[in-house]
């Protein structure tokens, strides 16, 4: 058994929504680092391209900017994807969205933006993007890694209502969709967050000390964290693991 083999992403080809900051970015590194040729994609374009052209010194990183809260910008992407590539060896569907208010006010364009684009788009571009997917799944499985959260498992002090059910939703998705596109050649699963640095969880970002007391490991997570749980799940070593999701969070789903 080749151990550097089986975690390796040499020759794949990696498209990472919300890939130009946070746990994108973390994912992107780590793809990188594994020897894939990566593709990440952000609403700003500005953004995007500042991240790409960064990660361009850890190898092969393009920036493709998309909205893919809509299903135009859906289409969007993949006609600018397939103009650098002819398949496509893994899709991280981790662009999100999260709203706070209280119960008694809380707004439906807080409800429909949140669930919409953490639940809706993550299907309908994997739906658009399978014939690629397929296309790659030939002596190696194509995969698909949905990024969901801890907070869709656990309920945490904060009224983020359609965060929480969002999440909770994809993570079943996960399953839903890995049964199946699995005899396609096509492995689905998720990753579940915990406290990590970004602009979603401005808390781990800003207090990290603060916010560490309350994770049962002591530390919020870093980018070889997220990265190393990526990998796996991308590379051979990941390949039969089907419809589950990692939960990756330093314990904060059992702890707090």
């Amino acid at each position: 058994m080749d151990m550097n083999q089986l975690f390796s992403l040499k020759g794949r080809t990696a498209l990472i929504t919300g890939g130009s900051r946070g746990i994108g970015r973390m994912i992107a590194e780590g793809y990188l680092a594994a020897g894939a040729r990566v593709y990440i994609s952000a609403r700003k374009a500005a953004a995007c391209d500042q991240t790409a052209k960064e990660l361009s010194a850890l190898g092969h990183c393009v920036s493709l900017p998309a909205d893919v809260s809509t299903m135009e910008g859906i289409r969007g992407l993949v006609d600018a994807y397939a103009k650098h590539e002819d398949s496509l060896d893994i899709l991280v569907n981790n662009a999100g969205a999260a709203w706070g208010a209280p119960y008694d006010e809380f707004p439906e364009s807080g409800w429909d933006k949140v669930t919409d684009l953490n639940m809706k788009t993550p299907f309908f571009l994997t739906q658009a993007l399978t014939p690629m997917l397929k296309k790659a799944a030939t002596d190696h499985l194509a995969k698909v890694i949905h990024i969901a959260s801890i907070d869709g498992i656990s309920v945490n002090p904060w009224e983020t209502y359609s965060y929480a059910a969002s999440k909770a939703g994809l993570i079943h998705l996960t399953k839903r969709m890995a049964l199946r596109l699995a005899p396609e050649r096509i492995v689905v699963s998720a990753i579940a967050p915990g406290p990590f640095a970004s602009d979603m969880n401005k808390d781990a970002r800003d207090h990290g000390d603060e916010v560490a007391e309350r994770v049962p490991l002591g530390r919020i997570g870093s980018t070889e964290d997220m990265a190393g749980a990526a990998v796996y799940l991308a590379s051979r070593a990941g390949d039969y693991v089907v419809g589950s999701t990692l939960v990756v969070d330093g314990g904060c789903a059992w702890g707090r």
